[in-house]
């Protein structure tokens, strides 16, 4: 029983992780994906493409008046 112990904790500490950073990166990749497409939904449905509109014309007012 001691030796098949020490066979797992062996086991344990050795095992390989690489595939879990693969894992952890496309889980990270969905979030921001999942993200992308929310920000792009509400900017282009009702209430997004009006303030989206706004924000660039202040930001255009802002800049040519310093010239």
């Amino acid at each position: 029983m001691r030796r098949l112990m020490a066979h797992i904790h062996a086991w344990w500490i050795t095992r390989d992780d690489a595939g879990q950073a693969t894992t952890e990166y496309a889980l990270v990749m969905l979030g921001a994906a999942l993200i992308a497409l929310l920000v792009v939904a509400w900017a282009t449905g009702g209430g997004g493409a009006g303030k989206i509109g706004r924000l660039f014309d202040s930001v255009l007012d802002a800049v040519t008046s310093k010239i």
